[in-house]
């Protein structure tokens, strides 16, 4: 991605990943849909309140293995690939045992999570736990992929996890479908379902590594650990965990509040929750596009082709954003329909989905910064801006709840107030041109 037009190589990179992510999506629909129509809307709303801790976990894993894959791009840049080696192995026992530490954290913290910070409803407490349980014996492989992944991503191989999430994607369809509406397993059911299809992700993933680039090719006594990329990879992706890590402690607060209207504003919520990630599928998608490119440009040492870049894939990215966000908007009763949920639940819904069709648009105009600045070493920045914003929603949502105007509408609605802020302090960053100081900082390979 260092040569030729930057839209159209930006583009080409982000297409597989934003089509792998729709994919990812689609199946937590599906997920959420079959659990609906063959387990009830009870077994529903203890799926979708695991949501927030679940993505805590995913928070560390894409965290991490994002700074680990800045850090294979940058040496990819600048062709140094001994050194590129090493830390895509420092990458994998990283992340590794970071994941076999995760399995074992969320199996023990689910029963006081569950029961005291998120305040679930008894009547659908026990089946939260189990669903969330066997799902932690998937962490392993969770981490695994996003590994490997990313390191695929840092010498511009987006393409691949779109394979990869195809495969899983079908396989954890037909197994809900089996386990939950064949054998009448309900969200257990759907949990060992999505448990299997990680680990066939982390499989694929890991052979198409292997034999597409010989450089990757580690027997077990091959993998090495050196320290020096280790602290640049945490040191690049600890703050992009702990902000979403805080981003997903905000929002288990949001879900504690639309616990307390009901299991029917839960039933609405978890619905809400799976379309509002369709709505930040560009965002997410060019933000992750945009760390590889810069890392890779920066390496190279050319800072004229990151600026032009960027703003070409940020015009790109807000056009696909509001696309989907009119789309949503218009055929909000059709989606809420297709989830079987009650008639009150499904007036929450149209309400909650027509509110974020708005309010991530905002979001929409400053997400892309985040992977400009990841890529150009300033990871920090989005993660102060990240936690602004949820922290300013969870102060409204918790302020405004019961109040007349807004009511339980604020559980949406919070979103005008802290991405708005988000979106001021990031563009004030942008225009400053802080994030070009030490941005061709490489790493010691010692």
């Amino acid at each position: 991605m260092t040569e030729g037009t930057p839209w159209k190589h930006t583009v080409r990179f982000a297409l597989p990943v934003l089509a792998g992510s729709f994919l990812q999506q689609l199946y937590n629909t599906a997920d959420t849909i079959i659990i609906g129509r063959f387990a009830g809307e009870a077994s529903m709303s203890a799926v979708g309140t695991t949501v927030s801790l679940i993505f805590m976990f995913t928070a560390i894993a894409m965290g991490i293995s994002t700074g680990n894959g800045v850090v294979v791009a940058q040496y990819f840049g600048a062709k140094k690939e001994g050194q590129m080696r090493e830390a895509a192995s420092t990458g994998i026992l990283l992340l590794l045992a970071l994941g076999a530490a995760a399995a074992v954290l969320g199996f023990l913290i689910s029963r006081p999570v569950f029961t005291v910070v998120l305040d679930v409803p008894k009547s659908i407490l026990e089946t939260t736990i189990v669903y969330f349980r066997i799902y932690s014996v998937g962490l392993l492989f969770q981490f695994g992929y996003n590994i490997f992944s990313s390191i695929l991503r840092g010498v511009g191989d987006s393409a691949a996890t779109l394979y990869f999430l195809l495969i899983s994607s079908a396989a954890n369809i037909a197994l809900d479908l089996l386990f939950v509406g064949g054998f009448g397993w309900g969200a257990a059911g759907a949990a060992a379902a999505t448990d299997i299809s990680q680990a066939i992700s982390f499989v694929a993933a890991y052979f198409y590594m292997i034999r597409k680039y010989p450089v990757f090719r580690f027997r077990p006594k091959e993998l090495v650990w050196n320290s020096g990329q280790a602290v640049q990879t945490v040191k690049i992706g600890s703050p992009i965990a702990i902000q979403l890590v805080i981003v997903s402690m905000g929002l288990t607060l949001i879900i504690r509040a639309a616990n307390g209207f009901g299991q029917t504003m839960t039933a609405s919520y978890t619905v809400g929750q799976r379309i509002e990630m369709y709505i930040n599928l560009p965002s997410h998608a060019f933000q992750s596009t945009l760390a590889t490119y810069t890392g890779q440009n920066i390496g190279a040492g050319r800072m004229d082709r990151v600026k032009t870049g960027f703003r070409q894939t940020y015009c790109i990215s807000l056009v696909m954003t509001i696309i989907i966000s009119a789309c949503i908007w218009i055929f909000a009763a059709n989606i809420c329909n297709a989830f079987d949920l009650s008639t009150a639940a499904a007036e929450y819904c149209v309400k909650h989905l027509r509110g974020i069709s708005v309010c991530n648009l905002i979001l929409s105009a400053y997400i892309p910064f985040f992977g400009l600045f990841q890529g150009a070493n300033h990871p920090g920045v989005p993660a102060v801006v990240a936690c602004t914003a949820l922290s300013i929603r969870v102060i409204v949502t918790y302020l405004f709840r019961y109040s007349d105007f807004f009511g339980y509408t604020i559980i949406w609605w919070n979103g005008l107030f802290g991405f708005s802020v988000a979106l001021v302090i990031t563009w004030i960053y942008y225009l400053s041109g802080r994030w070009m100081r030490n941005s061709s900082v490489m790493m010691n390979p010692d």
